[in-house]
């Protein structure tokens, strides 16, 4: 970790939280809110969360520390905290159960841990001692556990206050340069996985070996990923965020679609590629290397100002001359054809991408501004989850996709629609599944620059 981009991270969260508040408390002010009771926001305690229990069972679920939280420091464990008052130094209260069932230790790098008062307590129970009973009408808490604040005397009103959350949830698009370089080196090390499940697929390894071969390469363990391994051969890879890892061998595995990343610090990778061995079947190969070719495309058009839903429909676009030139549509129709009835969500029902960052679908994705103001995709493409301009160091990814889903194509084989697509071709490619490509990238002053490719 580089320090001194650490150090500048903290001024950047630290600008962001002092104009959230001024933002906030003047709201407070216009409408009239701040009475004896109702004070303006003076400072923020920010909660990691607390860990959870199965139902009826005293076996924990795997922990995610809140994004919030991971945006401070790289602590992903219960019941941490953050306290920031403008114009004070940021107190982290270090939670250390005195603990001998489980290993309790936090390290404190100094790279991190200097911008920061420590100060550590062996149970959240002694963190209202520290905060001061006369300062909490004026204190606003940020995290899950609502008992928890209430049990420190925070009002209702201040327990994640919905204009505070807008405005943070919106600056966490744009990354500063220490995000950047965990973004760098967690879709560094995803790529060392990528190759290595690529091997293991092509001699002939099941969902599970290629699973457990992505992990070993990225030294990980599953519950250290930034979200659940899609691993799927064949005919499964249709299945947009297919979830089994089959442990049965396949005679005939053709397709192999891994969508995964990596954590670092907190900050998540998430790439996606497919790969095919040499005896599939000869359209659906060239359609894997076609979907790579227009992925690098749309990377390439990447620049600050574009509207992400135009960029979403430049992605439909080019999936229609894909599905033209393969004959996957027939040639009786042109691009405008296809657009104007909707055919490449048929194949491509998902958007071509979302925001990045501590949260693999990361917040803010349909904020328009920081008043939370939301900006819906547009309704041939509600699944969209960026609908954002795009604007210097923020970052998401690009995942262009064509699958052959029988869930959605059935219904329009004999639909006027339907009329569109070459059924015979159709058919022999249900067995293909999908393909996704997949990178990582970064806005710059006029261009892209892509987190993923720059490592293969």
């Amino acid at each position: 970790m580089n320090s001194s981009n650490f150090g500048e991270h903290i001024i950047r969260i630290t600008q962001d939280y002092c104009a959230a508040l001024d933002r906030v408390n003047k709201i407070l002010n216009e409408e009239g809110a701040i009475a004896e009771k109702a004070a303006s926001i003076d400072a923020v305690l920010i909660h990691s969360g607390s860990e959870q229990h199965y139902f009826a069972d005293d076996r924990a679920i795997p922990f995610q520390a809140y994004g919030h939280l991971l945006h401070w420091l790289p602590i992903n464990r219960p019941d941490q905290f953050v306290y920031f008052r403008p114009g004070d130094k940021p107190i982290y209260y270090q939670i250390v159960p005195n603990d001998f069932w489980y290993d309790q230790t936090i390290e404190c790098a100094d790279d991190w841990a200097d911008e920061f008062t420590i100060i550590r307590l062996s149970s959240a129970d002694e963190l209202a001692a520290h905060l001061g009973t006369g300062s909490l009408g004026s204190l606003a808490f940020l995290g899950e556990n609502q008992n928890l604040a209430n049990s420190l005397g925070i009002d209702d009103d201040k327990i994640n206050p919905s204009s505070l959350i807008a405005y943070l949830d919106y600056c966490r698009a744009i990354k500063t340069n220490y995000e950047l370089d965990q973004l760098r080196a967690a879709s560094k090390i995803a790529l060392k996985g990528h190759a290595a499940a690529k091997l293991c697929f092509l001699e002939g390894g099941t969902e599970f070996q290629i699973h457990n071969a992505y992990l070993n390469a990225c030294n990980i363990l599953e519950e250290e990923s930034p979200y659940t391994n899609i691993v799927a051969l064949n005919e499964k890879s249709a299945i947009l965020h297919y979830q089994h890892k089959r442990k049965e061998s396949l005679a005939k595995a053709q397709v192999l679609l891994i969508d995964a990343g990596c954590r670092i610090n907190g900050y998540g990778s998430d790439i996606t590629r497919t790969s095919v061995s040499k005896d599939v079947h000869p359209v659906f190969h060239s359609l894997t290397n076609s979907m790579a070719k227009l992925e690098l495309e749309l990377v390439a058009q990447v620049m600050p100002g574009m509207a992400y839903q135009d960029f979403h429909l430049s992605a439909l676009r080019r999936l229609c001359k894909v599905l033209l030139e393969h004959e996957v549509c027939l040639n009786g129709n042109s691009v405008d054809d296809l657009l104007e009835q909707g055919i490449p969500q048929i194949f491509m029902p998902h958007g071509v991408g979302h925001l990045l960052g501590i949260q693999v679908h990361d917040v803010g994705g349909h904020q328009c501004d920081h008043s939370g103001t939301i900006l819906s995709p547009e309704s041939h493409s509600p699944a969209l989850r960026n609908t954002r301009i795009m604007g210097e160091n923020m970052v998401f990814t690009i995942e262009p996709g064509l699958y052959f889903i029988p869930m959605l194509l059935e219904p329009e084989r004999n639909t006027g629609r339907g009329k569109n697509i070459n059924w015979k071709l159709v058919d022999e490619l249900y067995c293909c599944g999908g393909i996704r490509v997949e990178d990582n990238v970064r806005v710059t002053a006029d261009i892209a620059e892509n987190l993923t490719r720059q490592f293969e």
